[in-house]
């Protein structure tokens, strides 16, 4: 962005920064990106559903001519085609609209790092290949168990051995990494035990088989590996899921430019526009890119990244920045940033805070686990001098129940017990429309008592709507729609619709013109009629907000108010009835604060509030030993947001507000957020439950083991009788 302030600084047009334009000639470098360009159009397909939805879309796009391939990937939603360049997105949106599923384009090169997630598919890969191994392991196993003796239950032990021993060095990798990692840096992780459980398991089934034993463990090292490996990629997907959905949100805005080269026009992808090119953008279309205007002249909507709700003027030297809608005139811009890059894309990267959070009952695991791996260590040692000393000197048998108080005391539900719940409550929220991008968020959100919401932009649109304008003399609204349709003022255009809405035509007005910072006059049945400021019109100003009409030496005010945002009665009525403390905070005017509280019913409001002041209000709030959560999306909502316990911003939200905040607002409904407190709050318990289950399973067959009455196998079976029950206790969310 420095680069495009100084080109604004200067108020001159930058040089193309593009060497190609230079030394190829327009035509031929319009082959040449046409001949490089990947035939390959990805849509949303957000209804599709079920066997029958993929084979529709699938028959339906490949009949094009043209089309060489089509996939759907249902869960994802989407269809990937494979086709030659004539063949465009618009074309199959239209040709599936046909079909009765809704598609949308999305940008193929901002889907690129859900599509290479290498951990997450080597993850799902270790796990099938963990999965698979059990399976056939436990069918081996049943022959031994029917009553399989000698030279034919050795078979089957070895057999068994030559699945289960490349499975568990294949897929105890992740497990093995982080324990060696942990123990070069001089402490015991949860892996660490993990480990010593898998390769220990391994090694007494080796042994046992060589001496012709009668139970040897391959079955409980595969299904140590397997669940194991399903509470970590549990946890991986955790944070995966509100990565891929912070992507696709990027992905659907603007996934191609129109690129200038030489005056020669080329739609292309967003991914394939570099910093220095020239693109073009027509008027009612979003901007695909940061950079600086060097051409042409028109009215900015920025409405999706500030919030601001009146137009600002665009000429040469003007930084725009992807996300603003072009309202009036054609603008060619240079480019500074495109794709991941660009600031539409910033969202994207928020979420990866979450790559690396862990809520305080994960902490609360790991600080446990270094408590609890030293004490398995203990116990398992101890099990094997005692029962030595016991039996005399019976190595065989005293490795045997140190292996069992190991595997039985192995934290793989401990491990779950958080992964799985976060994976479900965060998969419902973002189904309600929300994005959680801190991995704290969910643990503190729990905890709110009290709810401060900002006003404009939050319990409101930021656009306006006329208040009883049915109550006014239609031949005065007549006149008023006719002076308000020459403007692009935000209260005046409310007026034209709301008149519209009420289905007056405009009345005969000639000579309209509009007066900068003033109104609109023109003349109407030969006299001056004017529409705009109180003084100008000869008024007296109203409290509310307002405009004015001057019409046959009467002037009338035509009152409006901010339009709510969908939700925003039901979100207040639930948070109050969840027993949660509500305020209002608004930098606005006093008339337009205390009508909107009483409207909503919130008690505790004010008005004219500063920045500082905002976060003052919070700060005393937290003093008192309040919980606050903050819900606001201005820049003078920043330091409140920073200051909250929790806090939420629209997706429509400034930049900084949306960093500041721990959880993103999807759509324009604000109801699901106290769906997100009442969600929170259930995750919280299903957390403390799945602890309690784990420390009572440890309870309960730790003693066991220690006697001597559960073998490696048993143990095993345990331990994943607990992993499944604290997986399914997690599954309620749902």
């Amino acid at each position: 962005m420095a680069l495009a302030e100084d080109f604004a600084d200067s108020g001159r047009a930058p040089v193309s920064a593009c060497p190609a334009c230079v030394v190829v000639p327009a035509a031929e470098r319009i082959a040449a990106l046409r001949a490089d360009r990947a035939g390959r159009i990805v849509l949303s397909l957000p209804n599709a559903g079920g066997a029958q939805s993929i084979s529709t879309v699938e028959a339906a796009v490949q009949a094009v001519p043209g089309v060489i391939s089509a996939r759907v990937n249902l869960t994802l939603k989407r269809v990937s085609v494979e086709a030659e360049p004539s063949v465009t997105a618009a074309q199959l949106i239209e040709l599936l609209a046909s079909h009765g599923q809704e598609a949308h384009e999305l940008d193929p090169g901002l889907l690129s790092v859900t599509e290479t997630d290498r951990q997450g598919r080597e993850l799902l890969m270790r796990l099938g290949v963990a999965f698979f191994s059990m399976m056939n392991v436990m069918l081996l196993s049943v022959a031994v168990w029917s009553g399989a003796e000698d030279a034919t239950r050795d078979l089957f032990h070895w057999i068994s051995g030559a699945i289960a021993l490349p499975t568990v060095i294949f897929a105890g990798q992740p497990f093995f990494k982080s324990a060696w990692a942990s123990l070069r840096q001089g402490r015991l992780g949860m892996d660490v035990p993990i480990s010593l459980a898998l390769i220990l398991a391994s090694s007494i089934s080796v042994y046992e088989t060589a001496m012709s034993g009668h139970h040897a463990y391959f079955d409980a090292a595969v299904m140590l590996a397997f669940f194991l490996l399903l509470g970590r990629y549990l946890d991986h997907r955790t944070r995966a899921v509100a990565r891929s959905a912070a992507e696709e949100l990027a992905a659907l805005e603007v996934p191609r430019a129109v690129l200038l080269v030489d005056g020669a026009e080329l739609e292309m992808p967003i991914a394939e526009v570099q910093p220095g090119d020239l693109v073009l953008v027509r008027p009612g279309a979003r901007m695909p890119v940061d950079g600086v205007v060097i051409h042409g002249a028109s009215e900015l909507d920025r409405s999706l990244l500030t919030g601001e709700s009146l137009p600002v003027p665009a000429g040469e030297g003007t930084v725009v920045s992807a996300g603003e809608v072009n309202l009036t005139g054609p603008l060619t811009v240079q480019v500074t940033a495109a794709g991941k890059e660009s600031s539409l894309h910033r969202m994207a990267d928020l979420v990866a805070v979450a790559e690396g959070a862990k809520t305080r009952y994960t902490s609360l695991a790991d600080r446990a686990s270094r408590l609890y791996s030293p004490l398995v260590h203990i116990l398992s040692f101890s099990a094997f001098g005692y029962w030595m000393w016991a039996t005399g000197g019976d190595v065989r048998y005293a490795i045997n129940i140190s292996a069992a108080v190991l595997i039985i005391t192995c934290p793989c539900a401990l491990g779950l017990a958080v992964p799985a719940v976060i994976t479900s409550a965060s998969g419902r929220l973002f189904r309600k429309g929300l994005l959680i991008k801190h991995g704290t968020a969910l643990e503190r959100l729990a905890e709110v008592d009290t709810v401060v919401f900002d006003k404009t932009g939050t319990l409101t649109l930021g656009a306006p709507e006329p208040v009883a304008l049915a109550d006014q003399p239609r031949d005065a609204v007549a006149v008023a729609a006719a002076l308000a349709a020459g403007s692009s003022h935000p209260l005046a255009r409310a007026l034209a619709d709301g008149a519209r809405a009420l289905g007056l035509a405009p009345a005969d007005v000639t000579g309209i013109r509009e007066i900068p910072g003033q109104g609109i006059e023109g003349a109407y049945r030969g006299a001056r009629v004017r529409l705009g400021r109180a003084d100008w019109c000869g008024a007296e100003p109203v409290a509310a907000t307002a405009t004015y009409l001057a019409l046959g030496g009467e002037t009338r005010a035509f009152s409006f108010t901010d339009r709510l945002r969908p939700g925003a009665e039901a979100a207040v009525k639930a948070l109050k009835a969840a027993g949660l403390q509500v305020e209002l905070l608004s930098g606005d005017a006093e008339a337009p604060v205390r009508d909107l509280a009483d409207r909503l019913g919130i008690p505790r409001w004010q008005a004219g509030v500063l920045p500082a002041e905002k976060a003052a209000r919070v700060a005393a709030l937290a003093a008192e030993g309040r919980k606050v959560l903050m819900v606001g999306d201005g820049l003078n909502d920043t330091a409140a947001l920073a200051a909250a316990h929790v806090s939420i911003s629209p997706a429509s939200a400034l930049d900084a507000a949306r960093v500041a905040s721990d959880i993103v607002l999807l759509g324009q409904d604000i109801a699901p957020i106290s769906d997100a407190v009442r969600i929170s709050r259930q995750a919280t318990r299903r957390m403390i439950e799945n602890f309690l289950i784990s420390g009572g399973y440890n309870v309960i067959a730790v003693p066991l083991a220690l006697i001597g009455h559960a073998t490696p196998l048993a143990a095993a079976l345990a331990m994943s009788l607990s992993s499944i029950t604290v997986s399914l206790n997690a599954m309620r969310l749902k």
